[in-house]
């Protein structure tokens, strides 16, 4: 193809790398932006059910999807023996566990999970962390929290003395409903304290954490798509000689 006095004259070998490069190039930056764009909308829900009415929660099983984001209250004691530390939680660069332990609901036999907060590791990771959970009746507040199931990990066997492995890498809810004997809400609470004492870290991360990062990186993508294709250009096509100006023209 010859425009002026330039022709393009695509080469086989190029043309066929970015075909096949390009909509890489393409899917990779649609796919961050997507991200992004998942994680506003999770942040306009959190956002707006934050506002909204504390629900109570009590022993009927609730629809995580319609309480997910939204402030909630239950009442009742913890059962520490069914306590899960999670493994590998980093805060401000150090390794950590998030302590989640059920609360059984007053008068009933339904439980919840709550994170309790963060707390860091020892000097031996062999030596767990001591964990002071409050006796009888207590009230928690917090957030409605639904755990991803989106995670790999090796299967795990459980402690064979106890019969209660309390270090996990996830949690998995249907994991955890498997191994306890009692009813378990599909949703967990990231409890909200404002006692400054309190020897645990609930600093939560928002829903649209590190959004930037997503939008940054599909920038760089698409960036990187249409340098592909001037890269392309620029190398195939070619301005023609005086000679070849006049083949041309003859």
């Amino acid at each position: 193809m010859q425009i002026s006095d330039y022709r393009f004259r695509p080469k086989l070998i190029p043309t066929i790398a970015t075909l096949i490069v390009l909509p890489i190039l393409i899917n990779l930056g649609m796919w961050q932006a997507g991200k992004a764009e998942k994680k506003q909308a999770l942040q306009t829900m959190y956002d707006q059910r934050g506002k909204g009415p504390v629900i109570q929660i009590g022993s009927q099983p609730l629809d995580p999807d319609t309480i997910r984001f939204s402030k909630v209250i239950a009442r009742g004691n913890y059962e520490p023996a069914y306590q899960i530390l999670l493994d590998n939680q980093i805060y401000q660069g150090r390794a950590g566990y998030q302590v989640i332990t059920p609360l059984r609901i007053e008068g009933s036999g339904m439980h919840v999970l709550v994170y309790r907060g963060w707390v860091p590791t020892g000097n031996d990771r062999r030596d767990l962390p001591q964990i002071k959970t409050p006796q009888g009746i207590v009230e928690v507040t917090g957030y409605a929290h639904i755990p991803s199931n989106k995670f790999f990990e090796l299967e795990q066997p459980e402690n064979s003395i106890t019969g209660w492995q309390n270090v996990w890498q996830n949690l998995d809810m249907g994991r955890y409903e498997k191994a306890v004997s009692f009813a378990v809400q599909p949703i967990a609470i990231l409890m909200e304290t404002s006692k400054p004492e309190s020897s645990y870290v609930q600093d939560w991360p928002r829903p649209d954490a590190r959004i930037g990062v997503n939008r940054g990186y599909a920038i760089q993508w698409y960036a990187m798509s249409v340098a592909l294709v001037v890269i392309y250009l620029v190398t195939n096509i070619k301005k023609l000689s005086q000679e070849e100006k006049n083949e041309s023209a003859n």
